[in-house]
């Protein structure tokens, strides 16, 4: 197995919707925000190549909304999927399979593209399968009014006309050992229904791919949850779960939207989980 990063973008979001309840002069300690109180958080994404699989997780946000819909998120940087797996030696024909942690815009727009002709849409990657999970995806094409604008129809419906869609059967189970994949998964809800969160095995360490369970390290603290999540207090519980696991097992947390950390550790403290060590990719697994 190999494993690499994938720098997709960079996008800017309120601060005060990222942090919720804590004050801005708080969270701009490690967060600092722009005069329109917009902070920098990168859409990170990891590749596994393992066997004859080669596995993405997650997509960015992709290019195929309008001008007006990404001017609100100020997209920038000098990268994007198909340039960082390209600098790697691969191409987006060659991904068998995309695994999908939840269906908001910025985790799953780059599934999707426009046709050639640019009537329609269909899968970014022709030759993978879409991994998803039931009570997901049922959540997402019948959002609820706070999520709505996050569960775009054109990101999720062409997935399903695609005939490549398939669901990983959680079994009931918040933790799951998946032999298809070959990493385990742990389901939480606080963010939304049944975020999927998964756990590689590496080099004899354990990444979490930690998606919105933990969107940068400056949300270490239990409080900081954000203003985006439809269960914050079950965030903060599962959230102490997680951290106190990774704190004990020694886990390495892959970043995917923390512009200035790629990977952290983390450690018991007498004010709880708080960070050890930040990485870059190559620091760790040089």
């Amino acid at each position: 197995m190999k494993i690499y990063p994938i720098e997709t973008g960079l996008i800017k979001l309120d601060g005060g919707a990222m942090f919720g309840v804590v004050p801005k002069s708080i969270w701009s300690r490690t967060n600092p925000a722009d005069a329109n109180n917009m902070i920098d958080l990168t859409m990170r994404c990891l590749l596994i190549e393992d066997g004859d699989r080669l596995i993405l997780l997650d997509t960015g946000i992709g290019n195929k909304q309008s001008e007006k819909f990404f001017g609100y998120f100020y997209l920038s940087g000098d990268f994007s999927l198909d340039s960082s797996l390209q600098k790697l030696g691969f191409h987006r024909d060659q991904i068998t399979d995309v695994f999908l942690t939840h269906l908001h815009f910025d985790h799953c727009g780059g599934a999707i593209q426009w046709n050639a002709a640019k009537t329609g849409y269909e899968p970014a990657f022709k030759n993978a399968i879409y991994w998803s999970n039931q009570a997901h995806w049922q959540w997402a094409i019948s959002p609820n009014p706070r999520e709505k604008a996050s569960f775009l129809t054109e990101n999720i419906k062409p997935i399903q006309e695609s005939g490549q869609l398939q669901f990983v059967d959680l079994q009931g189970q918040s933790f799951l050992k998946n032999s298809v994949l070959n990493f385990d998964i742990l389901s939480v809800d606080g963010h939304t229904e049944k975020q999927m969160i998964p756990h590689i095995q590496y080099k004899n360490k354990t990444i979490v791919f930690a998606a919105d369970l933990l969107p940068t390290v400056g949300h270490l603290p239990l409080p900081y949850v954000m203003g985006y999540d439809t269960r914050p207090l079950l965030t903060m519980s599962e959230k102490e779960l997680f951290l106190n696991e990774a704190a004990d097992k020694e886990y390495i947390v892959f970043m995917e939207h923390d512009a200035q950390h790629e990977l952290c550790t983390v450690k018991h403290t007498d004010k709880g989980v708080r960070l050890q060590n930040s990485y870059t990719f190559n620091e760790v697994f040089s």
